[in-house]
């Protein structure tokens, strides 16, 4: 049977997408006297937008995203913190392209992870690859792999994806070794790979929590040369979803992380 044939001959040319429709379509276009070029299109572009999907979930689950956040989830009216024309920019993933890098700084709890997933996302949507990382995963990871003796390889992960996040930096402070690792990954990246980073610390408290000023300041130099930051003000979405559940009653305290 031709349609057999046909099923098989696009199985070895690896276009199960075509092979799985093309019954269904074909009837379809049968019916719709579509022009040969016209069906043959419609297969094509079938193909075309499933090895799309598939790239992309595959690129999603060696990115190691915890959970997928998208920037049309955000709230931007619940946290007008956020400037909706800057991530609006940062969207069209020029950063990328120009190896910039971008910080967003704010307390616990206003939206800085959501939006640099969100970026991220829109990275590994356009084709680009990325990793996600919170700062003490990284630093334990790369400690192993110093013990190990397998620092260069290991770090190679880390170096090698066009985006890379690191999430929370500064909510526990790092030792020198541990600020000497970030040192390097910082270093080998500049000029190199784009970094999104979060933290709650404005960069005035980078040496405290990074141990050592000089340190601090030559990672701040490379990160910040080509850089936006974004400084989120405003009230966690946790505690102002708990107040409206009653469990509040009385008002939070904003906390402000002004840009140094």
């Amino acid at each position: 049977m031709i349609l057999d044939l046909t099923l098989t001959k696009l199985q070895e040319l690896g276009l199960t997408e075509v092979a799985a429709v093309l019954e269904g379509r074909a009837e379809q276009a049968a019916k719709s006297e579509l022009s040969y070029i016209e069906f043959l299109n419609e297969l094509l572009t079938e193909e075309v937008l499933a090895r799309q999907e598939r790239s992309l979930r595959t690129r999603t689950r060696l990115a190691r995203i915890p959970s997928p956040k998208y920037l049309a989830d955000f709230d931007f009216e619940a946290q007008p913190g956020a400037d909706r024309k800057v991530i609006n920019e940062l969207a069209t993933l020029t950063f990328i392209d120009r190896m910039s890098n971008i910080c967003f700084l704010g307390p616990p709890g206003v939206g800085k992870t959501h939006l640099a997933l969100g970026l991220v996302m829109r990275a590994l949507e356009e084709g680009y690859t990325a990793y996600f990382t919170t700062l003490d995963q990284m630093i334990a990871d790369l400690r192993r792999a110093e013990i190990n003796h397998n620092l260069p390889k290991r770090l190679r992960v880390y170096l090698k994806p066009k985006v890379l996040l690191v999430d929370e930096m500064g909510y526990l402070p790092l030792d020198r070794a541990g600020a000497n690792l970030l040192f390097q990954l910082v270093s080998r990246r500049y000029e190199q790979g784009s970094i999104i980073l979060t933290s709650n610390k404005s960069y005035g408290d980078w040496a405290s929590f990074l141990g050592d000023p000089v340190l601090a300041a030559a990672i701040l130099d490379r990160l910040l040369h080509h850089s936006v930051t974004v400084n989120i003000r405003g009230e966690s979405y946790r505690l102002r979803n708990r107040r409206k559940a009653g469990v509040l009653t009385a008002p939070v305290a904003k906390e402000v992380v002004p840009a140094q």
